[in-house]
């Protein structure tokens, strides 16, 4: 094998998965040489430790060659600390993650929030390539963000650059105030109306009816009048939400990434939606899926280390 063996691992909260790829510092298409996958051990940290490493050294072994490794986590480190903090998974929140990572496999390892490594991946090869600023979007179980400007990944002094999902949605209609209480111990943030479970939660709140996303979608299509005013709520919600990073950040390119984004009435309707929310007299910033899907948050783990 020739070039440097990347390998990246997406700690998810159903999945650890881990694949490999190759640089060899010349015009390698990130093409995956191995992948494998394990259950999250649900709530249990030393576990998940083991599982990692497991996949590592699995991959390792099939390629019989040695790698860098970057992680994608939920959450992130403390710059104060070192701790992981934020993290949904609230397992892993309060521990040396990073630390322990590097003794058990070791060797260096490089950890950024998963919404992260999901721009980085987009921005790399992926829908966004050649953008200069592009801010990466998890519409999934939970709302994360990540902002990849001229190249390089944003992270911040205090590990937060791009988590829009804990901010309050903006000019919140009254039915929307305060909202759901969110896990941060806030209400009415982000992620608690733009998740797919958030989409199911507004479902039933208006109709009485426990809906995934993917039925309410299916349903809207075949002409069900309810299931179509959810999701005519939530275009309007991720109008406005975008708007304001749009306000803020002005990005070339919005990258959508989770289990919602695969609604494609999103890209047509929320862009025709967040001009009048948005500060300028026209809005070029394209809104698109991703390239690399489900993917894109492994692949950027692996690319922490450079392509």
């Amino acid at each position: 094998m020739t070039g440097t063996l990347r390998i990246g691992v997406d700690l998810g909260g159903t999945k650890i998965e881990a694949i490999a790829l190759i640089h060899d510092g010349q015009d390698d298409n990130g093409a995956i040489l191995a992948r494998r996958r394990l259950p999250t051990p649900s709530g249990d940290y030393h576990g998940t430790l083991n599982t990692i490493v497991e996949l590592v050294t699995g991959i390792e072994a099939e390629l019989g060659a040695h790698g860098s490794v970057g992680i994608g986590t939920p959450g992130a480190v403390s710059r104060a600390s070192g701790l992981m903090k934020n993290s949904n998974s609230t397992c892993l929140n309060g521990k040396p993650l990073h630390q322990d990572l590097e003794q058990a496999l070791a060797r260096p390892v490089r950890i950024a929030n998963d919404a992260d490594c999901f721009a980085l991946s987009e921005s790399i090869d992926g829908a966004a390539a050649g953008a200069d600023v592009v801010f990466g979007v998890i519409l999934g179980t939970g709302v994360g963000g990540g902002i990849v400007a001229h190249g390089r990944l944003l992270a911040g002094p205090n590990a937060i650059a791009g988590e829009w999902g804990h901010n309050p949605l903006s000019w919140p209609q009254p039915h929307e105030w305060p909202g759901p209480p969110c896990y941060c111990g806030r209400t009415g943030c982000i992620e608690t109306l733009l998740s797919g479970p958030g989409m199911a939660r507004d479902h039933f709140v208006f109709t009485g009816d426990s809906l995934t996303p993917d039925a309410i979608a299916m349903r809207a299509a075949a002409g069900d009048n309810e299931c179509e005013a959810t999701l005519v709520r939530y275009e309007d919600r991720l109008a406005r939400a975008l708007a304001s990073v749009i306000n803020i950040l002005d990005p070339e390119v919005i990258v959508l990434g989770g289990g919602v984004s695969n609604l494609s009435r999103l890209y047509g309707n929320v862009p025709r939606l967040w001009g009048h929310y948005v500060f300028s007299d026209r809005v070029d910033t394209r809104l698109v899926p991703a390239l690399h899907g489900d993917s894109s948050g492994v692949r950027g783990a692996a690319w922490l280390w450079g392509r």
